[in-house]
């Protein structure tokens, strides 16, 4: 999944990279000619052949640089994210679980130290991780934290 899209980002990269290098050589060029002629009409040429098209070589770089590194970001989320929540299809049929039904079912109320979300225990998120801690009635009531959008946890009451 991920070498394929960052397959298709690289090419505007170095696009990106040799547009803006064309474009600062053609700059640099234009400014050499128009540096050597001391009237305005011999200084056009140089102008309308060199330094115009440079500073639109360095514009289009810009964007084509903007737009790479923005397709990348966007492709590392997705892997992120097909990381974060692709389960096995195996796995889901033989525990039975309905289609709709939350993936946690604990009653166990869990929390990951400096975290803004409650989890039950066997919540993805948490399951497993050793850093989770039962969650503390006061920052339960206090409303400091919030439930977990993916196992759906039920406050206790008691």
């Amino acid at each position: 999944m991920r070498t394929a899209r960052l397959r298709t980002v690289h090419p505007v990269l170095w696009a990106g990279w040799a547009a803006l290098a064309a474009g600062a050589v053609l700059c640099v060029l234009g400014w050499y000619g128009v540096s050597g002629e001391r009237y305005a009409e011999r200084q056009l040429p140089y102008l309308a052949s060199c330094t115009v098209p440079g500073a639109a070589l360095i514009v289009a770089g810009a964007v084509l640089l903007t737009h790479g590194r923005g397709a990348l970001a966007a492709a590392r989320v997705e892997e992120l994210y097909g990381l974060l929540v692709t389960a096995e299809p195996d796995e889901a049929e033989e525990s039975g679980k309905a289609a709709g039904a939350p993936l946690a079912v604990s009653g166990d109320l869990l929390m990951v130290p400096g975290g803004t979300l409650w989890h039950r225990a066997d919540c993805p998120l948490v399951a497993g991780k050793v850093g989770s801690v039962p969650v503390d009635a006061k920052l339960l009531a206090s409303g400091e934290l919030g439930p977990c959008p993916i196992c759906e946890p039920v406050e206790e009451t008691d």
